[in-house]
């Protein structure tokens, strides 16, 4: 499979709101994890959606402020992100999961912990600047 493909970052002001689109064709199976990096600084998980947008998980970071939602029809993961800080500045991942906490558990249905070893496909990334 393709990697997965963001779009949708920009420039905007502390308070404004911005978008973020990943086209995840082939990957309808797959809970698909955002993740963020800024300069010097770790890749941080911040939300996940299962394969039927049964569960979404978000970090305490953003909680209350970003909401993940897919449409398989599209083939699209989006991030809808208000009320940004200047800290929210990074460049944003999206990728894919197949985690299993359990054998018997179906592929995609379950977000896993964000850590990078539980996602793949990882795409290029989106920059996401919030500055006055």
């Amino acid at each position: 499979q393709s990697q997965l493909v963001e779009s949708g970052g920009g420039l905007v002001q502390p308070g404004g709101s911005l978008r973020l689109s990943c086209e995840a064709p082939g990957f309808d199976k797959y809970a698909i994890g955002w993740f963020r990096q800024a300069p010097g600084q770790e890749r941080e998980g911040i939300s996940c959606i299962t394969r039927n947008s049964g569960r979404t998980k978000y970090a305490d970071s953003v909680k209350g402020r970003f909401t993940i939602s897919r449409d398989n029809a599209k083939n699209t993961v989006f991030l809808e992100m208000n009320n940004l800080r200047p800290e929210d500045t990074a460049l944003y991942f999206c990728a894919a999961s197949m985690f299993q906490p359990i054998i018997e558990a179906t592929p995609g249905t379950y977000c896993p912990p964000f850590q990078i070893r539980h996602y793949r496909s990882w795409g290029q990334g989106t920059q996401v600047t919030v500055s006055s």
